[in-house]
């Protein structure tokens, strides 16, 4: 039988809410531990009643950032597979979205953060490794079985180091034609539209 959280699970999780948003936005260096807590309405003191360590604190919000950002792109990945899309360009579509674009605190974590992951401390650069390899997964995934060898890798490089360049030009005409015209290349090169029914 499941039991309700408690005041302090409930606290912790808001926390790790808080800083998963934060570190998006802000980057690892871009936000303290103090910065987090008054984000949650919580006081600075407070912290070590949930964390050992910062370092911890940033593990967790990794994944929760994971989590979320799956979530988010498997609902509209199910919405575009709903209108007869395949799973590649419903993933395609969805990861290269002008929303994406411009929401990177609630977006991807490795494309919000990948240029600082390998500057981390051995705790995080492992939180880090796990997101990566979800990332590949998933994209692995949406490519089928029948992809070519190495695949998954070539098709996330290309998400991610897409999103990264049309962050950097902006949400703007650039920005948005960087993701248009990867998005194209991406479908003509590994799309398999579904078969249809008879």
């Amino acid at each position: 039988m499941d039991t309700a959280p408690t005041r302090k699970q409930l606290t912790h999780d808001r926390i790790v809410r808080t800083a998963a948003h934060a570190i998006r936005g802000a980057g690892f260096a871009g936000i303290g531990v103090a910065d987090v807590m008054k984000r949650a309405g919580l006081t600075h003191g407070g912290f070590y009643a949930h964390f050992p360590s910062r370092d911890d604190l940033l593990a967790e919000a990794l994944e929760q950032a994971g989590h979320d950002s799956r979530e988010r792109l498997k609902a509209g990945m199910e919405a575009s597979v709903a209108k007869g899309h395949s799973r590649f360009r419903a993933l395609v579509d969805n990861y290269l979205a002008d929303r994406h674009l411009r929401s990177p605190d609630t977006g991807c974590p490795v494309a919000a953060l990948g240029s600082e992951m390998p500057r981390q401390t051995a705790q995080v650069r492992d939180a880090a490794v796990v997101r990566v390899e979800a990332l590949l997964s998933g994209v692995a995934d949406a490519l089928g079985p029948k992809a070519p060898a190495g695949a998954a890798g070539v098709v996330a490089g290309q998400l991610v180091g897409t999103l990264q360049l049309a962050r950097t030009l902006g949400d703007n005409a650039r920005g948005r034609a960087l993701l248009v015209a990867t998005r194209r290349s991406l479908l003509e090169q590994f799309d398999s539209p579904p078969a249809r029914k008879r």
